[in-house]
């Protein structure tokens, strides 16, 4: 991984307490409560070998790498794979600064500080691979290599154009507060079933965003950091990175996961993976899975 080549690739059709989760296939995933950087996040810490960060987006949390941190646990990797602040099991912030990137990144830094790891195969989709841009800008050091699924370079979404603009519309509707919360809820939540394009997913996500406070954290994300979709002032990367997106992605546009070559200096591959929606670890981990231990060698 070192010395990525620039090519594309096609693929066709401190602890506090124990919680149990469990995910497809025989393993059961064990996550514990860590109180790091002045909030505390429910973690999952399974296997032995290197290390690899698992980073989620909205409106997910760590169970939404299910189907990949049993086959990465076999393959002989150490899977630390968080709930970020606000979501599934962690505690919620109560104010929307408190999920501004730099917040966020330092909880990613605090995390591996209190495990004792000093470098990760860091692996960021939808909102939590723009977290893992930043980790990776800021932080090259502890980044072994990155794999960005689906949210390319923030310079490369930022420059998106036209296209990408319009597929991000929820970002903008989000900033409409108190007022977006209620709309989404009518009706069953039927608004936001609508605009998730998921239903297979959406009663578990509408089950997790249905607690209190839920759902207005998960907006704060897209609220704190609305001048970063503004701004195309962003440092390059100094890793070598993989970017992942899947054909039937509804809310990111291929071309700017593409363009994030032009800000990745160590090397960029591209990988398209048709077959999949936005959420590619569910919709296609017979493809995924494979290519993501490839990649992590």
């Amino acid at each position: 991984m070192a010395n990525l080549t620039k090519q594309s690739l096609h693929l066709s059709p401190g602890l506090r307490s124990a919680n149990l989760v469990t995910t497809g296939g025989d393993m059961t995933i064990n996550s514990r409560r860590m109180r790091v950087n002045d909030v505390e996040l429910n973690v999952v810490v399974q296997g032995e070998g290197p290390d690899v960060l698992l980073v989620h987006g909205f409106p997910d949390d760590h169970t939404v790498w299910r189907n990949q941190i049993p086959a990465l646990v076999d393959a002989g990797y150490r899977v630390i794979a968080l709930d970020t602040r606000g979501c599934g099991e962690s505690e919620i912030k109560p104010c929307e600064g408190d999920y501004a990137i730099d917040e966020l990144v330092a909880d990613l830094v605090a995390l591996l500080d209190t495990l004792g790891i000093a470098k990760v195969r860091l692996v960021g989709h939808d909102f939590g691979a723009l977290q893992a841009w930043y980790f990776a800008m800021e932080h090259p050091e502890r980044v072994d290599r990155y794999i960005a699924m689906s949210v390319g370079h923030p310079a490369a979404y930022a420059s998106g154009g036209v296209a990408q603009k319009l597929k991000a519309y929820y970002v903008f509707c989000i900033q409409l507060r108190g007022l977006i919360e209620f709309l989404v809820r009518r009706f069953d939540w039927w608004l936001f079933g609508v605009v998730l394009h998921y239903p297979a997913e959406f009663r578990h996500i509408r089950a997790r965003l249905s607690r209190s406070g839920r759902l207005t954290a998960g907006f704060n994300y897209y609220r704190a950091n609305l001048h970063l979709m503004l701004s195309k002032a962003f440092p390059r990367v100094k890793v070598p990175v993989v970017g992942i997106w899947s054909d039937g992605d509804v809310f990111l546009t291929e071309d700017q996961m593409r363009a994030s070559e032009r800000y990745c200096d160590a090397g960029f591959r591209y990988v398209r993976i048709d077959g999949a929606n936005h959420w590619l670890q569910l919709t296609a981990p017979e493809k995924l899975n494979p290519l993501l231990l490839q990649l992590l060698r």
